[in-house]
């Protein structure tokens, strides 16, 4: 040791202990620090432009009238009109809401209850169960657009799968009858979510601690009683994430239903209404964009709600 380097201060007794130098932190390089501005900055610029600004341009133009037509000097702003009519003098607004909670209601106990049970069969290694799983997850893979196409193929009232299994002696326009469209597309869309409850279940099954299900055993629980009371509630992170997914998926329902029939005749949803507002023949920019507000609201709640839970339960940790 040369005697340029410090020595350790001993310690004087009575005194304070002595004072550990604590660690510098290494700077970082030049190239460094570049890598890390592009992978931070590139991903951050992104979503602003493609996220952030339409979602605040949609917001003020919401408070306008305005067709498209011309430049932004020919937007008229008329405060919350838009909102007002679409409340109350929209004809098309409150059905599509109803058919949005119908949505939301049933894919909150169909898929998710199939993926759950399917979850509890594949959670318990059964043979061939990676065949099983990635055979029910397949249809997750495919787009909405893509489902309505196959769907649409298979609910043909003259030579349709179904119609052909089911030997119907009068046909079932199961797309063309405003009274049955929204439930045959229902099962259109479940058939495709419950591969993902599925898959996100069955993640939550893999982490349940193992030891709680014998202590639930050495007490005398049953399958059922250990599921429901010990299982099931050890996984509430999961079913707050389940429930978020599903409220997005049955808000921004969108491409399945305009693929099979333009979200029309009993099919309407508050998606379909933004893009026949903002680009339909008659272009209403203000009223699309008032919906889409809604929409976007509504989302939000879930979202907040989840990721408070998700912070809280961070910093409780």
């Amino acid at each position: 040791m040369t005697a340029l380097q410090e020595k350790p201060q001993a310690a004087v007794p009575g005194g304070p202990p002595p004072r550990r130098r604590g660690k510098r932190a290494t700077a970082l390089a030049g190239t460094d620090k570049l890598v890390l501005g592009l992978m931070l900055g590139i991903p951050a610029v992104v979503h602003l432009l493609f996220v952030w600004i339409p979602a605040l341009g949609s917001v003020a133009l919401s408070f306008s009238e305005w067709n498209g037509i011309g430049g932004f000097e020919d937007i008229e702003w008329i405060g919350v009109g838009n909102y007002v009519e679409i409340f109350t003098e929209y004809p098309r607004f409150w059905p599509a809401v109803q058919h949005n909670l119908i949505w939301l209601v049933f894919l909150l106990v169909v898929p998710t209850s199939a993926g759950l049970l399917l979850a509890v069969l594949l959670d318990r290694e059964l043979r061939f169960s990676r065949v099983y799983q990635s055979a029910l997850y397949l249809p997750m893979v495919l787009s909405l657009a893509l489902v309505g196409f196959i769907w649409q193929l298979i609910y043909t009232p003259d030579g349709g799968l179904l119609n052909s299994v089911l030997g119907l002696d009068k046909p079932v326009d199961w797309i063309g009858d405003s009274d049955i469209n929204l439930y045959a597309v229902l099962v259109a869309a479940a058939w495709r979510h419950t591969g993902y409850i599925m898959l996100l279940y069955l993640a939550g099954l893999k982490s349940v601690d193992p030891a709680l299900k014998e202590a639930a055993a050495l007490d005398g629980a049953s399958s059922a009683q250990t599921f429901f009371r010990v299982t099931f509630p050890v996984m509430k992170p999961v079913n707050i994430v389940v429930l978020v997914v599903t409220v997005i998926e049955a808000l921004r329902a969108f491409d399945i239903v305009y693929v099979i029939n333009k979200g029309r005749n009993g099919l309407e949803l508050l998606s379909v209404l933004v893009t026949d507002n903002i680009i339909g023949e008659a272009s209403r920019i203000g009223r699309g964009s008032a919906v889409a507000v809604v929409l976007l609201t509504i989302s939000l709640g879930f979202i907040i709600t989840y990721l408070y839970q998700v912070f809280s339960k961070e910093n409780r940790t």
